[in-house]
């Protein structure tokens, strides 16, 4: 089980949120093993979205993977 705070990956899109699989967000709250709300993030602070995940929709991060930044795409 992921713990609060720990930095997860998106393992599918979330298009209705402008995520992407591997996007990098951080868990604010674990809702025992039922899921978590985690927090996405540009690299400025500003918070994308704050969304409610299944277990199998992020993945921890490893400590042998590299971040990439990408241009969030306007709001519709």
């Amino acid at each position: 089980m992921l713990n609060e705070l720990s930095t997860v990956a998106l393992t599918e899109d979330l298009s209705e949120h402008g995520l992407r699989r591997g996007d990098l967000g951080t868990i604010v709250l674990v809702h025992s093993d039922k899921g978590y709300d985690v927090e996405f993030m540009t690299l400025d602070g500003e918070t994308i979205a704050v969304v409610s995940l299944f277990p199998h929709q992020l993945r921890a991060v490893g400590k042998r993977e590299v971040a990439q930044a990408r241009v969030l795409e306007p709001a519709s």
